[in-house]
C-alpha cells in the first residue's frame, strides 16, 4: 500500500496490548481508575509554488497518554517512547502527580454502563498509495491549471497535497478497549490575481477520507483562480443595515459559535450567552441541528467518544428548540447532568433547513451582501456580541454586482440567530458541520461611508 501504509491488524494488536499493560501498571500502583490512549500516525505532505517544489515531508508519530484517579485526585502523563521502561516511568509520574492534587468529586472515568459495545465499520480507512513524486506531480498540475486559466493570475502562494493514516486505541480500567483507524487526504491551492496594490488572493481545497471522494486537481486549481479573479477591483460598502448571505464555507462558523455556547465547559463556568437555554428556542422554528456520528466516511464519525462512551444519533436543536447540551462526563457532573457522548466534541452535525438553492437565496436579496471570507476573532461566547471583518460581494436586485472588502459585520448572536431566514441546499461536505449558505435578514455593516 505504499510508504504510508501501516500493518493495521498487527499494529492495532500491539497498541492495544500496550494500553492494557499500562492500565495494569496503574492499578498495581494503587490507582482506583485509569485510562490510556495510544496512537500511531503516518503522513506525507508536499508543497509547491510557482512550478517549483518547496517542501516534501514524511512524518511518523506515535505516543501514549494516560490519566490515573485516586478517588477524586487526578494525574496525567504522556510519552512518545513506547518502550515498556519509559511507559513505566510515565505511570509512576502520573501516580505521583495525582497524590499531590486536590480532590475533585467530578473527576473520574465515564460511567461503566455508558461504554460502547457495538463497533460497526464506518468506512473510514482508505490509505492512498501515493509516492512523493506522484504527490508533487499532483500539486504541480493543480497549481498549473489555476495559473493557466487567465493571464491576470500573476502569482501564487502554492499548492499542497497531504495524506495520512492514523491508528488509535483508547482503553480504561472498566475493561473497555476501543480501536479506531482512519485516513485523511487533502489538496489545496492559493493563487494571486492582479498587480501591485490591486492584487487579490483566494484559494480552494478539497478533502476526504478517501482519495476518490476529492475533486480533481485541475478543478481545484481553476476554482482557486476563479475565486481570486472575481475579487479584483473591490469597492467600499456603505455603512448601514443589510441582509447578509454567508457562503457555506463561512456559514459553519455561525453554527460553531452556538456549539461553543452550549458546550459543558462554557456552561459550568457560566461563560455562555445561552445559559439555562435547554428546552428553549435558540434558532428559528424551521431549523434543526442533528448529530449523526455513524455516517459512513463522515469527517468526524466514531462509535465512541474520547471516554469510551457510545455515540448515538440525536438532535442538538429540533425545530429551533435546544434539546441538550454538549457534554463529556466531567462537565456533565459539574452540571448535575449525564454525558451526551461528546467528550471528543460534536461529531457529524447536519444543519437542516428548507434547502433552497443558492441562486434562490441570492435572488431574494434586493440590496445586501454575500460574505465569502471572515477575519478576526471578535466574538464573545459570554455576551454573544459579534463583530468580524469580512470580504465578499455586493448584491443588487438578486445578482452579484461587484466585489467588496474591508468592512465589518456586527450584531449579537441571539439576534443574528433569530434573523436567520434560510439555510441553502448547497451543503459544504468538507467539514463535520454540514451546512449550506445561511441568510441573515439584517445585520449592521460598517464600511467606508454612510448609506445614502
Amino acid at each position: 500500500m505504499g510508504a504510508l501504509a501501516l500493518n493495521t491488524d498487527e499494529s492495532m494488536a500491539r497498541l492495544a496490548a500496550l494500553a492494557e499493560d499500562a492500565i495494569k501498571r496503574c492499578k498495581a500502583l494503587g490507582a482506583d481508575q485509569a485510562e490510556v490512549g495510544v496512537h500511531e500516525d503516518a503522513g506525507l505532505a508536499v508543497n509547491v509554488r510557482m512550478g517549483e517544489v518547496e517542501t516534501v515531508e514524511h512524518t511518523r508519530d506515535r505516543g501514549l497518554s494516560l490519566t490515573v484517579y485516586f478517588g477524586g485526585r487526578k494525574g496525567s502523563a504522556s510519552t512518545a517512547d513506547l518502550d515498556p521502561t519509559t511507559i513505566e516511568t510515565s505511570v509512576q509520574q502520573a501516580c505521583a502527580i495525582a497524590r499531590f492534587t486536590e480532590s475533585d468529586p467530578c473527576a473520574g472515568l465515564a460511567d461503566p454502563e455508558r461504554m460502547a459495545t457495538s463497533f460497526p465499520d464506518l468506512d473510514l480507512w482508505h490509505p492512498w498509495a501515493l509516492s512523493a513524486d506522484a504527490a508533487i506531480e499532483l500539486a504541480l498540475s493543480c497549481e498549473t491549471a489555476g495559473r493557466a486559466l487567465d493571464p491576470r493570475i500573476t502569482n501564487a502562494d502554492g499548492a499542497s497535497v497531504n495524506t495520512g493514516t492514523s491508528l488509535a486505541i483508547y482503553a480504561n480500567s472498566h475493561g473497555f478497549v476501543g480501536a479506531e483507524r482512519s485516513t485523511s487526504h487533502s489538496l489545496s491551492c492559493a493563487l494571486i490575481a492582479g498587480e501591485g496594490e490591486g492584487m487579490q488572493r483566494d484559494y480552494w481545497y478539497t478533502s476526504g477520507c478517501a482519495a476518490e471522494d476529492m475533486e480533481a486537481a485541475a478543478s481545484v486549481g481553476r476554482r482557486a483562480a476563479e475565486r481570486a479573479l472575481r475579487r479584483l477591483d473591490p469597492r467600499e460598502v456603505q455603512t448601514g443595515d443589510y441582509p447578509v448571505l454567508f457562503a457555506p464555507e463561512v456559514a459553519r462558523s455561525l453554527i460553531g459559535h452556538l456549539l461553543s455556547a452550549v458546550s459543558g465547559g462554557a456552561l459550568y463556568r457560566r461563560a455562555s450567552f445561552l445559559l439555562d437555554h435547554m428546552g428553549k428556542p435558540v434558532l428559528p422554528s424551521w431549523l434543526s441541528l442533528r448529530e449523526r456520528p455513524h455516517l459512513r466516511r463522515g469527517l468526524r464519525s466514531a462509535n465512541f467518544d474520547a471516554e469510551g462512551v457510545a455515540t448515538v444519533d440525536s438532535d442538538l436543536v429540533s425545530n429551533g428548540v435546544l434539546q441538550r447540551y454538549i457534554l463529556g462526563s466531567y462537565s456533565a457532573r459539574k452540571l448535575g447532568l449525564s454525558s451526551t457522548g461528546n467528550a471528543s466534541g460534536v461529531l457529524n452535525l447536519l444543519v437542516e433547513g428548507r434547502g433552497e438553492s443558492f441562486e434562490t437565496l441570492l435572488g431574494g436579496i434586493q440590496r445586501g451582501l454575500l460574505v465569502t471570507e471572515l477575519m478576526g476573532q471578535g466574538v464573545s461566547t459570554i455576551t454573544g456580541d459579534y463583530s468580524r471583518g469580512a470580504a465578499g460581494f455586493w448584491v443588487e436586485n438578486g445578482e452579484i454586482a461587484y466585489p467588496v472588502d474591508e468592512f465589518t459585520i456586527a450584531g449579537n448572536l441571539r439576534q443574528i440567530y433569530d434573523r436567520i431566514e434560510a439555510v441553502g441546499g448547497d451543503v459544504d461536505l468538507r467539514s463535520h458541520v454540514r451546512t449550506g449558505s445561511i441568510l441573515v435578514g439584517r445585520m449592521t455593516v460598517a464600511g467606508g461611508s454612510e448609506e445614502a
